[in-house]
């Protein structure tokens, strides 16, 4: 799928996510105000507030949730000259760069647009990676931060978690109002929309993050012209990431990382924000002219 195209379904998966949460407003507002508008008015507001706070504060949040510190060029010379080479073959403003205390090699992007944006690798990544597979993972971070992929997540993410938030309140508020005649069919409706409506937005919201990872896969081995060091990087990564998981930050904000960073259940990985290595790894060899046969 093309860039076009990939940005075409995240309009619509927004426009999704969006209905959802209208009809969560509506829902409350029909249970406890008596009036849908003014629950569907109020709901939209706190989420253009939160989208709002998303925007100008996420990224640093999730620098310090990571305990990540921003490098200078004499610090971490050899991630530097990686990224300003990428930065210049691609035409984008050099990010800002940070190391994360992690022993398990990882890496993400963070940032509303590309001249506000930061790349942090952990310091298991730099000790694993050659320069050739390194490169491969920061040309995918670059290739989110130019596709503005941080907000486009930031955004799904605030959605989404505000819609599991609401819901818990309709839930529990549809049996405490329950049973009263003409509250009985709000009630029915409430406890149905408490339930699919979370599930809903978390299927929509894995939609947006594979999609955007296909995407900055293919985007990033366009960036410096080898697929197969991204593919090979990747190969790595998920072993690594398996036998030694992520022991800072929390599991909701796995979908910024290049590969899914904590242990998960079966059940979690289906749910995965992630598309599977496996794939991923196909479809960059298949740029490459590899053929899986």
């Amino acid at each position: 799928m093309g860039a076009v195209g990939a940005n075409a379904r995240v309009l619509l998966i927004f426009a999704a996510l969006s209905a959802i949460f209208v009809a969560v407003g509506w829902t409350l507002g029909s249970l406890f105000l008596g009036d849908w508008v003014t629950g569907a008015v109020l709901f939209l507001v706190i989420a253009g507030l939160m989208n709002f706070i998303s925007y100008f504060f996420s990224s640093k949040i999730v620098l310090m949730s990571y305990r990540a510190k921003l490098v200078t060029e004499i610090e971490a010379p050899r991630l530097h000259k990686i990224v300003r080479q990428i930065s210049q073959t691609a035409g984008m403003p050099m990010p800002q760069v940070a190391i994360v205390p992690s022993q398990t090699p990882n890496a993400f992007a963070t940032g509303r647009n590309p001249k506000h944006a930061t790349v942090a690798a952990t310091e298991g990544l730099l000790k694993m990676l050659n320069d050739d597979e390194l490169t491969g993972v920061m040309a995918h971070e670059m290739a989110h931060i130019k596709d503005r992929d941080i907000l486009v997540m930031s955004v799904a993410a605030t959605l989404a978690g505000a819609i599991s938030f609401a819901s818990r309140y309709v839930f529990w508020g549809s049996l405490f109002r329950g049973g009263g005649g003409r509250d009985d069919g709000t009630a029915i409706i409430a406890i149905v929309a408490a339930i699919t409506a979370p599930i809903a937005a978390l299927l929509l919201q894995m939609a947006v993050s594979r999609s955007r990872e296909y995407l900055a896969d293919k985007e990033g081995a366009e960036m410096i012209g080898r697929p197969m060091t991204l593919a090979n990087a990747l190969r790595k990564l998920d072993g690594y990431n398996k036998r030694m998981p992520m022991e800072i930050g929390s599991p909701t904000s796995s979908s910024l990382w290049i590969v899914n960073p904590f242990k998960g259940s079966t059940l979690v990985t289906l749910f995965s924000t992630h598309p599977p290595i496996e794939e991923r790894i196909r479809r960059l060899e298949e740029m490459a002219g590899y053929s899986s046969l």
